[in-house]
């Protein structure tokens, strides 16, 4: 088509078409397909910990899926609220995302005076599973049932110890409330995570802990803690001879421990629907699922992995446990 043309305008023209590619690959409105760089999975707890686990899971099955490179980043204190307020404040791109639970993105905004609103500073991926937690002592206590520990509990007030992964923690709410339903009196010990406390109750250095099973299983069938029960109405299909709360003697203590992914507000809808789509694929990973069962974590059925889904749960949960935070008075100490 050039070929009439001097050897001086045909450059010119070349030069010219080179420059429209130039800014039409720049112009507003295209992008690079998502994701172009790597991704930074941050976790608000030690690593070892149950939410760092089921993270690790996760991020390397999604890693595949998007043909991209997860980094886990373990960001630990204040019960997961530095990890938070960093996630709220990030660039919404999609390559910054936080895995979290009933503590970090619900308790902790009653519990805490955040920089962030742990609702509206979010965009909801998934919600990836649930799983009771586990009463749970060290090996050598000298109770052998949950009615034993009460009446262990009650004969010696003051004297116990329950790690915690800090003040405000899943943990620590369920001790308090423990300690209300029971009239025992014990001391909390916060750790930087569930990880480094479960070392210690291993160790014998604390008494309890009000876990996740996630952490606690292994210990348990390893033999190297006692578990006294499970805070469900229905025993674990992973370790089937744990008695439920009802059946222990302390009917309706249930708490789930349920952990989901976010992106910071305003991340575009189709990144959303991008990192949901490879944590649904994840969760449908037979090998996935294994090692969820494995970790007493329950996946939730296909229809309620959406976006939409995890909001409106963690908004009826702020409903339900704010309110109960308030009247009992937990604050962050």
């Amino acid at each position: 088509m050039m070929g009439g043309l001097s050897a001086g305008l045909r450059g010119w023209v070349t030069a010219i078409c080179a420059l429209i590619g130039l800014v039409a690959s720049a112009a507003p409105g295209t992008t690079q397909p998502f994701p172009s760089r790597p991704i930074t999975l941050m976790v608000p707890f030690a690593a070892g910990g149950p939410t760092d686990t089921l993270g690790r899971i996760l991020a390397e099955r999604m890693a595949a899926d998007l043909h991209a490179t997860i980094v886990v980043e373990n960001v630990v204190g204040a019960s997961g609220s530095i990890a938070g307020a960093r996630v709220a404040r990030a660039t919404p791109d999609g390559t910054t995302i936080t895995i979290g639970h009933w503590g970090t993105h619900v308790l902790n905004g009653a519990v805490y005076k955040l920089s962030y609103d742990v609702l509206a500073d979010f965009e909801p991926i998934a919600l990836v599973a649930s799983g009771p937690q586990l009463i749970v002592g060290r090996k050598t206590l000298e109770a052998g049932n949950l009615k034993e520990l009460i009446a262990w509990l009650k004969d010696n007030p003051n004297k116990a110890s329950a790690g915690t992964a800090g003040a405000g923690s899943g943990a620590h709410v369920a001790g308090v409330f423990f300690k209300t339903r029971t009239g025992t009196e014990f001391q909390f010990v916060p750790y930087r995570g569930a990880g480094p406390a479960m070392i210690d109750l291993v160790a014998g250095q604390i008494d309890l802990m009000f876990d996740q099973a996630s952490n606690s299983l292994p210990q348990i069938k390893n033999g190297t803690i006692k578990a006294f029960a499970v805070t469900s109405p229905t025993r674990l299909a992973s370790a089937p001879d744990i008695p439920t709360v009802d059946e222990a003697g302390l009917p309706g203590l249930y708490i789930s421990y349920w952990h989901g992914l976010w992106a910071p507000k305003n991340t575009p809808r189709d990144i959303v629907e991008r990192l949901n789509a490879a944590i649904v694929a994840a969760l449908a990973d037979p090998t996935v699922r294994q090692r969820f069962a494995e970790l007493g974590q329950e996946i939730p059925p296909r229809e309620q992995q959406a976006p939409a889904t995890l909001a409106a749960f963690q908004k009826a949960e702020i409903d339900k446990w704010w309110r109960i935070v308030r009247i009992a008075d937990i604050k962050a100490e």
